[in-house]
């Protein structure tokens, strides 16, 4: 039995303009079909943090968009390094991506050459939360401080002795507070701890006086009382804590500072798979559950486009790489 070719592509012409479309049919039918197996996203960061836990909420609610499992590997160590070393090494395919965060970005000015580029071994999907920063201090040692303007007068009246502690060397609260001092013109002696919850429990022991920290960290304190909110980093000010005023409200204006987490994939992903995460990303965020779940733990939606989230990469990478620079600050 013989084979035919219909009468509507025997023409020449017609057979030609058929074997130029059949690789974008071809194409097309796979951008369209992705993804069609689970998607990784590794969390370079312990479960239980705010990466973790936002990446878990995010992820989830991405999963029905896309209409497969979104799994979380968390592969922690070296302030995300580790993980993002993996993720780099992944298959730019589209099911292998990893959760920025601030101190991962900033990693290279700590601890010196990666295995991999920042810039060059990844493409941004989207921003995906803001991680607020407050200023928090002990009302049982610094009874009459209750702004920031008071915390500097009494850090300026110490003489430079007064103390702050943050979650460690290098970390976004130590950044911050630094860059504050250099406006500000007042000195404060740094006492790191090695995490978030030993520099809570000694500020709330009244070890230390004051820190900037992640609000995940001290927002139930702040809510019971046992420490006291006197500004918070970012340039607006936060709907789980409306009174407390902005650093640039206090005698700092345009003073900004706020961490955040954003999707990567591998570089050399298609454009088309980036656009499709991009778009079921820009869905999950914009869900009124999702923002709220966000909120109940300290973190913010916050969407970006693959484009926003680059220009933020760099500006924030060169911004506190300079502060990083000029303070001699060193991870420990």
């Amino acid at each position: 039995m013989s084979f035919r070719l219909p009468v509507s592509v025997r023409n020449p012409a017609r057979r030609a303009l058929l074997a130029l479309a059949l690789p974008l049919l071809a194409g097309t039918a796979f951008a369209q079909a992705f993804p069609t197996k689970p998607i990784t996203i590794i969390v370079p960061f312990p479960a239980g943090g705010p990466t973790d836990v936002a990446t878990r909420i995010i992820g989830q609610k991405m999963a029905q968009g896309l209409k497969q499992p979104v799994l979380i590997d968390n592969r922690g160590g070296a302030s995300g390094t580790i993980g993002a070393a993996i993720a780099a090494k992944a298959a730019p395919d589209g099911y292998t991506l990893v959760m920025l965060a601030t101190p991962t970005l900033l990693a290279g000015h700590l601890y010196g050459p990666t295995s991999y580029d920042i810039f060059k071994s990844f493409t941004p999907v989207g921003t995906t939360y803001d991680l607020p920063i407050v200023m928090v201090v002990n009302p049982k040692a610094l009874p009459e401080v209750t702004g920031l303007q008071q915390l500097i007068a009494k850090a300026r009246a110490d003489g430079g002795k007064f103390n702050y502690t943050t979650a460690g060397a290098g970390s976004f609260g130590h950044l911050t507070t630094e860059s504050l001092k250099n406006v500000g013109k007042f000195e404060m002696q740094h006492v790191p701890y090695r995490g978030s919850a030993p520099a809570v429990t000694d500020l709330i022991g009244g070890q230390v006086p004051m820190m900037f920290s992640d609000l995940i960290a001290v927002l139930p304190h702040i809510r019971s009382g046992t420490l006291r909110a006197i500004a918070v980093g970012s340039s607006k000010r936060l709907s789980l804590l409306p009174d407390v005023k902005t650093v640039a409200e206090q005698g700092f204006p345009g003073f900004d500072a706020t961490s955040w987490g954003g999707m990567l994939a591998p570089a050399g992903t298609p454009k088309d798979v980036i656009a499709r995460l991009n778009t079921e990303l820009k869905k999950a965020l914009a869900d009124k559950e999702v923002q709220e779940k966000l909120e109940g733990v300290g973190t913010f939606a916050a969407f970006q486009t693959p484009e926003q989230m680059s220009a933020r990469m760099r500006q924030d990478y060169e911004r506190w790489g300079k502060v990083i620079r000029d303070n001699n600050i060193k991870n420990q």
